[in-house]
């Protein structure tokens, strides 16, 4: 019985006192288990470090690193933590404690003791993970190149190789690529792309394509190129610290970073890109569709993508409807052809129209088809995408005025050439320019011209002078105009519809803009109401020849009306309610004497009454009045009532003119010397004059054109007519009053008695902004050498000079060595020269040439051009047994193989 009590008790005291043991051992041995757990942990950290930069190696080779050791990582720097907590106590302190017999102090010792060695066997179990069981970093290294899908790259295969041919250039590092909405600056940036999936020995460790869009931002850009990349993306990161972990990663890297859809500059260093140089080799192409992206990214080449040709447009237009045999029928055929010039090869319009006539199989629908893109081209299939695409752009522009300027512009006909000058009047007329300033009125309208250019809603037109309108970008102003199609009636616009009377006035009252241009109405009969209405455009009406006393009735907000090239005999008095009207052109008409209620109009600016041949009588009334007239152009009218002055007659003077404070731009017909002679004494007027046309001055023998301050620096044209007696063309300083110094362009027609032009030199400033010379009728002219000083000359037309045998003379071809003698020249024209026997002894260079007639100048036998004149040289023109006898240099660069373009005569 004792034993069966005793044997428990004697088994409970020995667990006792192993438990006393080995607790004791804890508080005893705190000091050997706190310096191996440093020196533990220390061997933990030293593994964790070199894991550490395993994942920086493996990040920089494009992996990422897993979670699994992300986790393992954050778990040694908990335990770390700790570990400093332990390390930081005083052991020697608490040993003191324990001898004290302190109960606390030996409780805490043996907690710390326990606790010790528990992060011990944690440590080891990590440090078995960390060598055996983690893998660093998943995936495999990003491919060099990931293909994107695209469609053919029709028209753009010269595009293709001009890039390829900048890759080969080391100084080319960054290329801009723009062009308007849908021209296919995506399509060919795709290609360049998957050009290097078939290139095996390309040189880029990786092609990163990112599609930027008008609203992106960095930290998008940044993700899009760190995915790429392989890159983790921490939301937690800054900008800056995202764009130094990109860097560090693209800096080893050769690359070439595709951009599509650029809407504005990019600081590609703030985004973490290194900038594309000699040494790194990478590339930068980029699309965008204003050329200013291309400068603000500091672009080292631009390129313009341009619309395809008719061919190319066929191609993807027959693809798009794919039924290869409704378009074999002729009328079909015909239909489509129409269509296609209306797309005016942009490749999406060709595409959507092509897909909505995929399913049209009657000629109706091909008919109905056009109709809809005539007059309301978003009502078919798919063309409000082509349109909301091309907004982007619109809205994108800098301002209002650039908007309201593009709109304008709607109002010409299709694929029509506006000169920029008679456009700029326009906005000037309808407020969209303050004429205020009228020094910088004329440059602010071609900067506006210029943006829009740039922005790719503009073209240049058929000559550099003009400017034109896509047809779909057309289509689409109209579209803005009409509030996305919801009004049609506040922009009017059939310009050479073929009309013969006035479309529905009573539709007028809404209208803002109503354009009838280049039609064939007769008769403006009816009084429409248009309280809104600020451009009547009715030019180029031929047969227009009357217009109702109402008409103008109820148009109190008009500004722009131009009755141009009508056969108009008069206007009507009710010309005097235009109250607003500022600018009013009736050049070209058959008026013969103009309206004193014309007066009336006291905000009028520009009056327009050139080629007026019908006209004899201006009352002073007409003119007096309009004391905010800036602009009055009487340039080959044949007015000529100037000299007599005050009081002696009811017609408007020169007298009257010098009266007209504002005026900045005048042209004025001379049919009399003594005219001439009296203008001198206007130096108002004489400052004024841009255009100057002399006709039948009998007793004018010499004429100087010579600089001087002062009179005459704004003369821009010059027409010298029928002037039998004129014997010299004075060039330099010479006798007589110096006041025709800024010659634009100068005319001389019938001449009979020019025995000579004076070869004095041309003084500095004198005819520097000569563009056209035009000389008829000088039989005794020898040469025209002075030309060679004229730096800004364009056009050179020298027509039935009998005696003419050189245009510049040996002796007188002062151009130096290595200068351009003339770098704006575009076309030369000559014609029934019979002794003509050179245009110039040596060849020049002339990089604007784009047109040569030469025409009855038998002896003519050489063009002094340079082979680098052949690429920019559209046509030539002239007889064929002419062109077959030339003279050609030994150079075969020089052969007349090489010109693309001759043309019998």
């Amino acid at each position: 019985m004792i034993m069966d009590f005793v044997s428990p008790l004697i088994s409970a005291t020995v667990r006792l006192s192993d438990w006393i043991a080995t607790r004791i051992g804890y508080v005893l041995n705190l000091d050997q288990r706190v310096r191996s757990l440093t020196t533990a942990v220390q061997e933990l950290k030293d593994v964790r470090d070199d894991l550490k930069r395993q994942i920086d190696v493996a990040e920089l080779q494009g992996l990422t690193c897993t979670n699994q050791v992300k986790r393992w990582i954050e778990r040694v720097n908990a335990l770390q933590t700790e570990v400093s907590l332990i390390t930081q106590l005083d052991v020697g302190q608490q040993m003191q404690s324990f001898w004290c017999c302190n109960n606390a102090s030996c409780y805490s010792r043996y907690k710390l003791s326990k606790k010790s060695l528990k992060m011990v066997e944690d440590i080891n179990e990590l440090m078995q993970k960390g060598i055996l069981d983690v893998t660093i970093a998943d995936g495999s290294l990003p491919a060099a190149v990931e293909e994107m899908p695209s469609r053919p790259t029709i028209g753009l295969e010269s595009m293709l190789e001009k890039v390829r041919q900048f890759f080969r250039e080391e100084d080319v590092g960054v290329i801009g690529i723009y062009g308007i909405g849908g021209v296919g600056k995506t399509t060919l940036l795709k290609h360049i792309n998957n050009d290097f999936l078939t290139l095996t020995t390309h040189d880029f460790d990786i092609v990163i394509w990112v599609v930027v869009s008008k609203d992106a931002v960095a930290e998008k850009i940044q993700q899009a190129i760190g995915v790429r990349l392989g890159l983790s993306w921490d939301e937690t990161e800054s900008l800056e610290q995202r764009a130094s972990k990109t860097y560090k990663v693209m800096k080893k890297k050769k690359f070439l970073l595709l951009l599509d859809d650029v809407w504005e500059g990019l600081d590609l260093e703030k985004i973490g890109i290194p900038l594309p140089n000699k040494e790194n080799k990478c590339k930068v192409v980029f699309t965008t569709r204003s050329m200013d992206v291309c400068s603000d990214m500091d672009a080292h080449c631009k390129l313009k993508v341009e619309f395809l040709k008719e061919n190319e447009s066929w191609e993807i237009f027959r693809d798009k409807v794919g039924r290869s045999e409704i378009l074999k029928s002729s009328s079909i055929q015909s239909y489509a052809q129409t269509i296609i010039r209306k797309c005016g090869g942009l490749p999406l319009a060709l595409i959507t129209i092509g897909r909505a006539m995929s399913n049209k199989e009657t000629e109706e629908e091909w008919k109905y088809a056009i109709e809809v893109l005539n007059k309301s081209p978003s009502k078919l299939r798919g063309m409000e995408d082509v349109f909301t695409l091309l907004k982007f752009s619109y809205d994108n522009l800098d301002n209002d005025t650039l908007r309201s300027c593009l709109l304008y512009c709607s109002l010409f006909p299709e694929d029509y050439s506006i000169e920029k000058e008679q456009l700029i009047e326009y906005w000037i007329g309808e407020g969209f320019i303050n004429s205020s300033n009228d020094g910088n009125v004329c440059n602010m309208g071609h900067d506006l011209i210029g943006s829009l250019k740039v922005a790719c809603l503009l073209e240049t037109g058929e000559e550099e002078t003009q400017v034109k309108m896509h047809d779909v970008v057309r289509s689409f102003a109209l579209w803005i105009a009409s509030d996305c199609g919801k009004n049609e009636k506040t922009f009017i616009v059939q310009a050479s519809a073929g009309l013969t009377e006035v479309p529905g006035v009573e539709n007028w009252e809404e209208a803002v803009r109503i354009s009838l241009l280049d039609n064939g109405i007769i008769e403006l009969s009816e009084t429409p109401f248009c309280p809104r209405l600020s451009t009547l455009l009715l030019q180029w009406n031929n047969g227009l020849n009357k217009i109702s006393n109402g008409f103008f009735q109820f148009m109190p907000a008009l500004g722009v009306l131009d009755l141009s090239f009508t056969s108009l005999r008069e206007i009507p008095v009710s010309i005097n309610k235009l109250v607003e009207l500022n600018h009013l052109d009736l050049s070209g008409t058959k008026l013969s004497t103009l309206p004193k209620e014309l007066g009336c109009l006291t905000k009028l600016r520009h009056l327009d009454l050139q080629r007026t041949h019908y006209l004899r009588t201006v009352p002073r009334e007409a003119i007096s009045g309009l004391a905010q007239l800036r602009v009055l152009n009487f340039y080959y009218s044949t007015y000529g009532g100037w000299e007599l002055q005050g009081f002696e007659t009811d017609n408007v003077s020169f007298s009257d003119l010098e009266c007209l404070r504002h005026l900045t731009t005048i042209g004025i017909t001379v049919t009399k010397l003594t005219t001439l002679k009296q203008l001198y004494g206007f130096n108002h007027l004489l400052k004024c004059i841009h255009y100057l046309y002399i006709k039948e001055c009998e007793g004018l023998f010499y004429l100087q054109l010579s600089s001087a301050p002062g009179d005459g620096k704004s003369l821009r044209r010059l027409s010298i007519n029928n002037c039998g007696d004129l014997k010299y063309l004075v060039i330099g300083q010479g006798a007589g009053k110096n006041w025709l110094p800024s010659l634009e362009v100068l005319s001389l027609y019938g001449l009979p008695n020019m025995t000579k032009v004076w070869r004095n030199p041309v003084s500095q400033g004198c005819l520097q902004n000569l563009r056209s010379i035009s000389i008829w009728y000088c039989h005794n002219l020898k040469n025209i050498s002075w030309i060679s000083e004229l730096p800004k000359l364009e056009m050179i037309y020298l027509f039935y000079c009998h005696e003419m045998e050189e245009v510049i003379g040996t002796e007188d071809e002062v151009v130096e060595e290595g200068s351009v003698a003339f770098p704006y020249l575009r076309i030369t024209s000559i014609r029934d020269l019979p002794l003509l026997r050179s245009i110039s002894q040596r060849a020049m260079d002339l990089p604007s040439l784009v047109r040569v007639a030469v025409i009855d100048c038998p002896k003519l036998k050489k063009l002094p051009l340079k082979a680098s004149n052949i690429p920019t040289l559209w046509t030539v023109y002239g007889d064929k047994e002419w062109w077959d006898n030339l003279d050609w240099d030994e150079d075969a660069a020089m052969s007349p193989s090489r010109f693309p373009h001759f043309i019998e005569t």
